[in-house]
């Protein structure tokens, strides 16, 4: 027996031993879960965690990735003004930089490490990306998240990019995207009111939730999309693209873009909406 794996079984020997069996796979410690659940012995809210935790163990990085399509990245190259107006239109704290070649990520620029230098250096003429770049960490797509958490929290990173077989960036993951598998989502700078399921961010671009109905959705765009199918926007994408997507994956449904901008691996939760024709 190998060391990574004794707090595992000792773990697993707690369990049986408060469960008074000894389940034979991950599946029947769930169905166990599940059924201190109904009988008021487990809260709802933990049952959900630790179905997460069992479920984190299975995961690998390329089942959560956000694609590389989908990532928010400056070049090393790019002039001040155009870095700053990527860093004000995402709103994201942290930015992988590339070569010409957006498969070669060569550091992270940190949204602090550049608010610093504007607010010391006025006359920004002189401003040079590589003079700010972070290392950024490289994963394989086969990592476990169990393995990246535990990696993320000795070195005290949030953002690994993320690097297939010949090495070139095929997504990045954040410590977010990791313990979001575990409590659920978590409230970002995309949340809005709690009672609020159309948020509009922009002329032309929209937050909304994936439970939002499609009745509610066409009262708002004056739109005409048919609820016989599925009941909630949510629903509408999956089944436009036949299989739930994960963060980052956007499709076109008459006349709208959708891109998914929260999703874990059982549920759509977040969408942005950008309608060809804003609505009147």
């Amino acid at each position: 027996m190998t060391a990574s794996n004794q707090p595992r079984l000792a773990w697993r020997n707690r369990l049986c031993r408060w469960l008074g069996t000894e389940p034979q796979d991950t599946q029947q410690i769930v169905e166990v879960l599940q059924s201190a659940e109904q009988r008021g012995l487990l809260a709802r809210d933990a049952l959900s965690m630790l179905e997460g935790v069992l479920q984190v163990a299975d995961l690998r990085v390329a089942d959560i990735m956000i694609p590389r399509a989908a990532m928010v990245t400056v070049r090393r190259d790019d002039p001040l003004e155009r870095i700053l107006a990527i860093a004000v239109e995402s709103s994201h704290s942290r930015f992988p930089v590339t070569s010409e070649d957006r498969g070669e990520v060569v550091g992270l620029l940190l949204a602090k490490d550049l608010l610093t230098y504007c607010q010391q250096n006025p006359q920004t003429q002189s401003f040079n990306l590589r003079d700010h770049l972070r290392s950024a960490i490289f994963v394989p797509e086969s990592k476990r998240l169990n393995v990246l958490l535990r990696e993320f929290r000795s070195s005290r990173n949030h953002m690994a990019i993320v690097v297939d077989e010949y090495g070139s960036a095929a997504g990045l993951v954040t410590i977010e995207d990791v313990l979001e598998q575990i409590v659920g989502e978590i409230e970002d700078e995309h949340d809005f009111d709690e009672g609020a399921f159309i948020f509009k961010r922009g002329a032309n671009e929209y937050t909304i939730k994936a439970l939002t109905s499609i009745e509610d959705f066409n009262d708002y765009f004056g739109s005409q999309f048919a609820d016989g199918d599925c009941d909630t926007i949510g629903g509408l994408v999956i089944h436009a693209l036949g299989y739930l997507p994960l963060r980052g994956e956007r499709v076109y449904i008459d006349g709208f873009w959708f891109t998914v901008l929260r999703a874990d691996s059982r549920r759509v939760h977040l969408l942005t909406v950008r309608p060809d024709t804003p609505p009147t």
